[in-house]
């Protein structure tokens, strides 16, 4: 691990730093808007393939670019010439850093959620409504709201997601797979958003009145305003959610109950998108085929809790270099991620990304052709609606995902375990889970998950 020049204080210590800035009238104003602390981190570095205990750290202070641990070999930070607002790499995008298999990179992601175009497309100003003083805003989030410019943002067109990439991986070629294993996720910063979009979500108001509610029961229940063309006007919602420390110093979230009461859970951060670039004949970087919505093949957008530090996740290699991006960063997620967002909020993530040969052992064999994770304790099979995104039309059966899963679980099960196929399938009805991983992103995902425990 390396410290980058600003150096961590304790949590209490840049409490008491900031009480003496801002006075202490102003201070428990921000603590009630922000939970009356710097960035509280959650690094647990017990990846799948590896072996020690789950460590928590709390480098107590906000996660500006190049400032605060800093665990990787290399370091990706996210300028506004690093990134891709609302698209993917595509398969001839140079990449911006470099890497050897089996190495280590800590990447600076940026949480969209205060950037967007309904929240004024400026940071400082949207975070400062919610009590967020200046210097607990992100100085990236800021320089790409207003800096952005290889591409024309359409907010109706594109992506949310802020992705920070391409990395190119020395000796990965296609046929290969690119093992991720997240190290490491600390928050940025001590707040997260969770937002609620007009025609989107499990509850959007086109699944009535035929698709299982009523107009009544449509989600979000302010004016749908989407006719004005303007943003600011389509009556979204977006909830702001401070980071404190709960019980034990444990990183909780915590939203309203009524007039006094409260709600808290713990944080378990990841990314939401992690890809392998997988599209050669998109024109422009935000050709619909690389929207950053619908996950793919390649990953992406694929939303799948469990694939949190101490997991791995496996992809096909597409392209020369296998061209590695990540981005939208949760804080926490339900599985269904129902509203539309998880808990968004910028991580500093340190990843291995590790190349695998065919036949060499290192990789689940479905991996070589699918989306393939597993954590320490299980394996954990995908299935995807539409696993080429939006070529050839968008497909949303969240049956069609939940068979592929199965299948790919089978597959897996025999070709990797040596189960009979019959007597898999079996098993899989008796003792496995199929959750529904996110029911939001155009692509819907079912995963599996194959507890390590049953097997001998």
């Amino acid at each position: 691990m390396t410290d980058a020049p600003h150096e961590g204080v304790e949590p209490a210590a840049a409490a008491a730093l900031l009480e003496r800035g801002l006075g202490r009238r102003a201070f428990v104003q921000a603590a009630l808007a922000t939970g009356a602390v710097m960035a509280a981190g959650v690094a647990t570095a017990s990846p799948a393939a590896a072996t020690g205990g789950p460590r928590t750290r709390l480098p107590g202070q906000v996660l500006q670019p190049g400032t605060g641990p800093i665990d990787g070999d290399l370091y990706l930070p996210s300028r506004p010439d690093e990134v891709l607002w609302g698209y993917l790499p595509r398969t001839t995008d140079a990449p911006v850093a470099r890497m050897r298999s089996g190495q280590t990179i800590t990447i600076d992601t940026v949480s969209h959620e205060g950037l967007l175009e309904d929240q004024g497309r400026d940071p400082a100003g949207w975070f400062a409504g919610q009590g967020v003083p200046r210097e607990q805003v992100l100085d990236d989030a800021v320089a790409i709201a207003s800096g952005y410019s290889r591409h024309p943002r359409d907010f109706d067109a594109d992506g949310p997601h802020v992705v920070t990439g391409p990395v190119h991986v020395e000796g990965a070629r296609p046929g290969d797979v690119l093992k991720i294993e997240p190290l490491s996720a600390m928050p940025r910063v001590p707040y997260g958003v969770i937002s609620s979009r007009h025609g989107k979500g499990a509850l959007a108001v086109q699944f009535s009145p035929d698709n299982g509610i009523s107009p009544a029961e449509a989600m979000p229940q302010t004016p749908d305003g989407r006719a004005t063309g303007d943003p600011l006007q389509y009556g979204n919602v977006s909830v702001f959610t401070p980071v404190r420390r709960g019980r034990r110093g444990v990183p909780t979230a915590h939203l309203p109950v009524g007039t006094s009461g409260e709600v808290s859970w713990p944080l378990d951060p990841f990314a939401g998108l992690m890809a392998v670039a997988t599209v050669g004949d998109a024109t422009q970087v935000n050709d619909p085929l690389v929207n950053s919505i619908p996950p793919t093949l390649g990953g992406g957008n694929i939303d799948v809790k469990h694939l949190n530090v101490g997991s791995a996740f496996y992809v096909p290699v597409v392209a020369e270099g296998a061209l590695f991006s990540t981005g939208d960063p949760h804080m926490s997620m339900g599985n269904g991620e129902v509203a539309l967002t998880a808990m968004e909020g910028s991580l500093r993530i340190t990843y291995r990304l590790t190349v695998c040969r065919p036949g060499a052992g290192d990789a689940p064999s479905v991996a070589f052709r699918y989306p393939f994770g597993e954590t320490p304790d299980a394996w954990v099979p995908i299935g995807l609606s539409d696993p080429d995104g939006s070529r050839d039309g968008q497909g949303s059966d969240l049956d069609v995902a939940s068979r592929r899963a199965v299948v790919n679980a089978l597959d897996f099960l025999v070709n990797d375990r040596g189960m009979d196929r019959a007597v898999a399938y079996a098993y899989l009805s008796a003792a496995a889970d199929f959750e529904v991983s996110q029911v939001v992103d155009r692509t819907v995902g079912v995963h599996g998950l194959i507890p390590k425990s049953h097997f001998c």
